[in-house]
């Protein structure tokens, strides 16, 4: 009898052993595997990962390989995860070739650049008589399984979570193998610190090591945590900055190292109160809506999706584009959110809304100059979560808040940072003010300041805009447009 033929797994944004249906269906064939990365630089083009997702992938790929090993533990052979660096179609079927394999499996990511590149992969495989298996470990409904009466994509978010709750019942996690077969020998690989994932001078990541770890077993013991200990208050304290109310799974779940089932079966076996439940379930279904609209509108990440949009009177503001990203804008709730961000890898959802509404409509800088922004900063940057979410902002998407909803920085900070424990973390230099003035220390008398120990425009910038006068002016640009 013939020897089975190897199957390459393929891990993409689905770095996990559970719920990874790839990796059970290969394993299930009792076939040899061959666990593969390929840190593909080339087809995402401007989309590349960025600094602080680098930063993550570095770990979750050592916490991947951990959990591989642990699944062959009487092998000689661990099922160690083969490295390697190129355009991912040419890599994985050169690989397939050189290993005669049997078949190729892996999960499916949704981004324009990545549906072009699967395909042509399927059909150049499929040339070579290899065969090809793609699955869902992303979503709880693919994208183009929900639709309206119609027949077409969704553009508003109600309707499109009300659809996906009465569609059929998705699919439940799909247990973890309990043992894998590594093929002998395994092909020859790169080393991960060969990639250079980590940042070395400067050294920008203790805050990101602070933050976060990365992997599985982390985010297995994320969500345990946000169950037991903020979940019942999640529909009050979510939007406060100053408490952890959230439940931090955002960059676990764009790497795939939890599944949005996997959330959903441990909600739903909680005593979660339905208060907080709801609003929870919520916040997965905008990132099921996001790529349902990546998958639909393609142009999301680049172009406006209300077509008007092309025309809106942008500002070229580099000074103010530079204070905005070093948390200088004199406005302390956006400064603290932009220092969090950059300090963490991270940005609470409130604050996210926002410092974006700052930077488009306080100073009229497009959209995409912060969605880069953001893709570079955020362990969590996501392609279709943080376009849908720039575009929503910015009044140009399907679903998006009103242009004319101006987001009045100080009374956002008063209203969700009521203490100033939030900015006194992030803006050190304010701490020392009294809650009445953290917000906008302009007002503060001098005597105040002097006490707090605190000169504008030396210790702290004064505002590099007035909010009234910002205000009138993305107004009067918001006219214009629908003048024509």
């Amino acid at each position: 009898m013939a020897p089975m033929k190897p199957i390459i797994v393929w891990f993409r944004q689905d770095l996990r052993i559970a719920d990874n249906p790839a990796l059970a269906q290969a394993a299930a064939t009792g076939a040899p595997l061959v666990p593969v990365y390929v840190l593909d630089d080339e087809t995402p083009g401007r989309w590349r990962l960025g600094g602080a997702s680098r930063w993550w992938l570095h770990h979750a790929l050592l916490a991947l390989q951990e959990n591989l090993a642990k699944l062959a533990p009487g092998h000689a052979v661990e099922p160690r995860l083969v490295l390697r660096r190129g355009r991912a179609d040419s890599v994985i079927l050169a690989l397939a070739r050189e290993l005669d394999a049997g078949a190729v499996h892996w999960n499916r990511c949704y981004e324009p650049f990545a549906i072009a590149r699967d395909k042509a992969l399927k059909a150049a495989l499929a040339g070579a008589g290899i065969g090809a298996e793609s699955f869902n470990a992303s979503l709880l409904h693919e994208p183009w399984t929900i639709q309206t009466g119609a027949g077409g994509p969704f553009k508003i978010f109600t309707p499109f979570w009300n659809a996906c709750q009465k569609a059929l019942a998705h699919e439940p996690p799909v247990p973890a193998p309990k043992t894998l077969r590594p093929h002998r020998p395994l092909p020859a690989g790169d080393r991960l610190e060969d990639w250079r994932l980590l940042p070395t001078r400067p050294d920008w990541a203790a805050g990101l090591r602070a933050a976060w770890k990365p992997g599985e077993t982390a985010a297995n013991c994320t969500i345990a945590a946000f169950l037991c200990t903020k979940a019942a208050l999640y529909g009050t304290d979510r939007d406060r900055p100053d408490l952890p109310g959230t439940s931090r799974l955002s960059p676990h779940l764009h790497f795939g190292e939890i599944g949005p089932r996997q959330i959903a079966k441990e909600v739903s076996g909680s005593s979660f109160s339905k208060k907080g439940l709801t609003p929870y379930m919520n916040e997965i279904g905008w990132r099921e809506f996001a790529h349902h609209l990546l998958y639909h509108f393609p142009a999301l990440p680049e172009a406006p999706l209300r077509p008007e949009f092309a025309c809106f009177p942008w500002r070229d503001d580099e000074a103010g584009l530079a204070a905005w990203q070093r948390g200088l804008t004199g406005y302390p709730v956006v400064d603290a959110a932009m220092r969090q961000l950059w300090q963490t890898g991270w940005m609470h959802n409130r604050m996210r809304m926002v410092a974006a509404s700052f930077l488009v409509k306080h100073l009229l800088i497009p959209w995409q100059r912060g969605a880069a922004w953001f893709w570079d900063t955020l362990v969590d940057a996501d392609l279709a979560s943080n376009s849908a979410s720039w575009q929503w902002v910015a009044g140009s998407g399907t679903d998006a808040a009103p242009y004319f909803r101006i987001f009045n920085p100080v009374a956002q900070g008063e209203r969700y940072d009521p203490d100033g424990a939030y900015v006194r973390l992030y803006v050190p230099e304010l701490a020392k003010l009294p809650s009445r003035y953290i917000h906008q220390p302009w007002v503060a008398p001098a005597g105040v300041l002097d006490e707090a120990g605190v000169r504008l425009g030396r210790d702290y910038p004064r505002p590099i805009v007035d909010h009234a006068a910002a205000r009138a002016r993305a107004l009067a640009a918001f006219q214009s447009l629908k003048q024509g």
